[in-house]
């Protein structure tokens, strides 16, 4: 399986990620922001981080990036693309999923680790995972999803919300949200699945040395659910 991760001005995960896929089996790129033509790819990531400085708004000067018609083209095609953190913003900035991500409630940088729970396994990012509450971790200032009831209605009838924040147990409550998001919203869907914007970060916990392994379970069922 190849995959390939995008670097922008200001990316900081993007060599995290490398090491992810590369650690479970992807044959994995590298790939310029400038670059106009992305290699052949079973995924495209785009990874977590400050691309530009998060000036204007975060991802949006990352969205008019070169790149990024050739990854939007790639997503309208069907191929899979995944948005962490910044990517999710960038993801949102480029029109690939709905909604907007805003300043934290409390308007606090958050780094900690959090619980999500998954709610929709139709997928090739979910499919076939034996749980449905991983512990993953986040570090944002714009991690605060929101949408207008409009947007919420249809995004709850096409099954769109990915994960929500929850605790250990799975229970989806105000006091588990960590930066204000709708709903407790972490992560979401386009229309067709294929691509999947989040907040929390799976390649920063493939290593129970380290971290944790909850984010080596997400990796193994992603390659395997794309074979």
């Amino acid at each position: 399986m190849k995959s390939s991760v995008i670097t922008f001005p200001g990316s900081n995960c993007d060599r995290d990620m490398d090491v992810a896929l590369k650690k479970f089996g992807f044959k994995n790129k590298m790939v310029w922001h400038n670059d106009i033509e992305l290699p052949k790819s079973d995924l495209v990531v785009l990874p977590g981080g400050f691309s530009y400085g998060d000036y204007l708004r975060c991802g949006s000067v990352a969205s008019k990036s070169k790149i990024m018609q050739s990854v939007i083209n790639f997503a309208k095609s069907g191929g899979m693309v995944m948005g962490i953190c910044n990517g999710f913003q960038i993801l949102v900035e480029s029109g690939l999923v709905p909604g907007v991500l805003l300043r934290n409630k409390y308007l606090a940088f958050i780094c900690k680790n959090v619980f999500v729970k998954l709610d929709n396994k139709n997928n090739h990012y979910f499919k076939n995972l034996d749980k449905d509450i991983f512990e993953f971790h986040i570090a944002h200032n714009e991690g605060n999803y929101f949408c207008t009831p409009e947007q919420l209605k249809e995004i709850e009838d096409n099954n769109q919300i990915a994960i929500y924040y929850c605790n250990n147990l799975g229970k989806i409550e105000e006091k588990f949200n960590p930066n204000g998001s709708i709903k407790n919203i972490a992560g979401i869907f386009n229309k067709e699945k294929n691509v999947l914007g989040m907040m929390p970060h799976p390649e920063r916990m493939i290593d129970n040395c380290l971290s944790g392994e909850d984010g080596s379970l997400f990796f193994k069922n992603l390659i395997n659910s794309i074979k």
